[in-house]
């Protein structure tokens, strides 16, 4: 069976019980992506480099992109 990693929340989550927000797991092949709510269901995998393309495109242009390595804790 395939190992996900460790599951981390997003930092912006939000109040309450922080249910609406997404997950990463990363290794050192790839990072996972799922939503908190449906933990179950499908999830998205990208190569690291790939993952940071995709961080880019959903950040506004005036912000930086988190530090890989510290999602990687």
């Amino acid at each position: 069976m395939h190992t996900p990693g460790i599951w981390r929340r997003s930092s912006y989550s939000g109040g309450g019980d922080g249910n609406n927000c997404v997950e990463i797991a990363s290794r050192p092949d790839h990072v996972r992506i799922r939503d908190s709510k449906v933990p179950a269901r499908t999830t998205l995998t990208f190569p690291p480099a790939a993952f940071i393309t995709f961080l880019h495109a959903l950040k506004p242009a005036h912000s930086t992109v988190t530090d890989f390595a510290r999602l990687r804790g």
